[in-house]
């Protein structure tokens, strides 16, 4: 039977009693912590996977569910956290195909998990069903203007949204499938429809009604609310009062900014079915074309495990042209943390109903004929038991009289897969971003060794090396970050003596790893070619007398390793 997540949508409380659950049944290399509170005062929680978490080591980041709505990013990441515990728990178990070469490299990699980034917002969607962004409340002082305030106005526990017959509306409903409403055209018919979310007018004239916003009772889109390029509200709408002004996208920032060791970090959204990647602000000629070959390896397993394609946030994922979304969270990871990040927007809705692609990914959120609307509708019928689709009935409102509530509940077959199909996407993505996970650098002490060179005196080589796939500074744009420190190397003799002081600190900067992504031109038919040794750096030290010699190599951005050597 398949764990509660995989099947179902967890409120606060399911969702905490099954962190715990772990963290009490494998003590030894589950650690779950609180890194904040929310204004509610629910704990945001992050479960930290892997033997001695407090041994820094290259690390990755996932989140999910920072927009309410879209529940499912706590599945996967979820999913994600079952699936290395079991890594650790059971080591002769099948994991999505993975050699056991790849999951021993797992293994000796950190894991941070913080499946719920926003438990208010998601519990007011759960709960109520109304509509929130991020999160459900308003700091804002400018509120005397006329607003919609979203609540159940027809006391059936839920805040859909509501229709009013207006000679000037916008919308009709559909001749071929009753109840949904489609974009009025020339040529339609009445009677036309006004839509509204359920609710009520705050500051209401007895007049005139307000366009409803998808902010208009809460203020902060956290996506929008991160340190790199934010924008204040009047050019970003969803910025917030000022960069981490929400409790819960500090946190996120303060923990793991004290976490250099962090190299790849995994945004869950829904929905739509893709990966995206940076850059966000630029085309693809602007980026680091190395970090790109990477993300073409990264778009690879995508597309193998989740059958999910992978697009430039900024070519083909920004809802207006040359306007960049500012404040993202993949932007912060990427360009501060130097992560090899990127979004995912989980459920691919427009492919299971059979629409058209289009030539920019985010053009099929809105470019939808009257056609592809009512796929849509008879997909929900008959796949989803009707979930989205919902009756009208009709109702007395306090301020604008006689309307229909119902019509539309978005939150499972629409923003979140149907509960039959949460486990089927979760293991999708547990399959891509274990093996994006597996790319971590990977230093070791290869050989460590003293010869007498002189009477009394002794020469310690030792040879470092990087195994990993990628870099000891990550993604190559990641080493112009000021703390993305190299690789350094401290002796600290016993019973010898180093015969020159100064020596007892080398530097041996960054080392290559062995990947080089998808494409990056190395492997061509017509001149395949290796790099030179550029994973690998051989130390010495000069001795006095017989001991032993403690070394250790690392960084803060590799953690730390130490081999003691015999000396005579």
């Amino acid at each position: 039977m398949t764990t509660r997540f995989r099947r179902e949508f967890l409120d606060y409380d399911a969702l905490t009693a099954q962190l715990q659950a772990w963290a009490l049944a494998h003590p030894a290399f589950v650690r779950l912590e609180s890194i904040g509170r929310s204004v509610a005062g629910r704990d945001l929680w992050v479960l930290t996977l892997g033997p001695e978490p407090e041994r820094l080591r290259p690390a990755v980041w996932v989140d999910g569910n920072m927009h309410a709505s879209e529940l499912c990013g706590s599945s996967a990441a979820l999913a994600i956290a079952e699936d290395v515990i079991r890594l650790h728990a059971e080591p002769q178990a099948e994991l999505h195909g993975l050699p056991a070469h790849v999951c021993e490299r797992l293994r000796e990699v950190l894991f941070y998990i913080m499946p719920r980034m926003s438990p208010d917002g998601a519990e007011e969607v759960l709960k109520s069903g109304r509509y929130v962004r991020s999160v459900p409340r308003d700091e804002r002082p400018n509120r005397s203007h006329a607003r919609w305030i979203s609540r159940d106005v027809d006391g059936d526990g839920i805040a859909l949204i509501m229709r009013k017959a207006d000679p000037a509306g916008e919308f009709v409903e559909s001749r071929e499938v009753p109840g949904l409403l489609l974009e009025r055209t020339l040529e339609d018919p009445g009677p036309y429809y006004k839509i509204y979310p359920e609710g009520v007018i705050e500051n209401f004239d007895g007049v005139t009604i307000p366009t409803p916003n998808f902010l208009s009772d809460n203020q902060t889109d956290l996506n929008r609310n991160f340190p790199f390029q934010w924008y204040p509200e009047n050019e970003q709408v969803g910025a917030g009062s000022y960069p981490m002004n929400e409790p819960e996208s500090r946190a996120v920032v303060e923990f793991t900014s004290h976490r250099p060791h962090l190299f790849a970090w995994l945004n869950f959204h829904t929905f739509g079915g893709v990966y995206i990647r940076p850059l966000g602000d630029k085309p693809d000629v602007k980026m680091d074309q190395e970090d790109l070959a990477i993300f073409r390896q990264v778009a690879e397993w995508g597309e193998q495990h989740a059958h999910y394609p992978t697009v430039s946030g900024f070519e083909e994922f920004i809802y207006e042209p040359e306007k960049p979304i500012r404040g993202d969270l993949t932007d912060y990871a990427y360009h501060q943390r130097g992560c090899l990040a990127y979004a995912v927007e989980l459920w691919d809705l427009f492919e299971q109903v059979g629409l058209e692609k289009k030539k920019r990914f985010v053009d099929r959120y809105t470019h939808l004929e009257r056609a592809d609307m009512e796929k849509i509708a008879r997909w929900d019928a008959e796949h989803n038991s009707g979930r989205v689709l919902r009756p009208w009935k009709k109702l007395d409102h306090p301020q604008l009289g006689e309307v229909e509530v119902g019509g539309l509940d978005p939150r499972v077959g629409l923003w979140n897969p149907p509960y039959e199909r949460i486990d089927e996407v979760c293991r999708g993505q547990s399959a891509a971003f274990l093996r994006v996970a597996a790319l971590a650098p990977s230093v070791r002490i290869a050989l460590a060794q003293a010869s007498e060179v002189a009477s009394g005196l002794y020469r310690l080589d030792v040879r470092v090396e990087n195994l990993g796939y990628l870099a000891t500074n990550g993604l190559s744009s990641a080493r112009k970050l000021d703390w993305n420190e190299p690789l350094v190397a401290e002796i600290e003799p016993q019973g010898c003596a180093l015969a020159n002081p100064r020596e007892a600190r080398q530097t041996l900067g960054h080392l290559e790893g062995w990947g080089h992504g998808k494409y990056e031109g190395y492997a061509a038919l017509y001149y395949m070619r290796s790099r030179g040794n550029t994973g690998a750096r051989t130390l010495s030290w000069t001795l006095r007398g017989k001991g032993s010699a403690v070394v250790r190599v690392g960084s803060c951005r590799t953690g730390w390793i130490t081999r003691e050597i015999e000396v005579g």
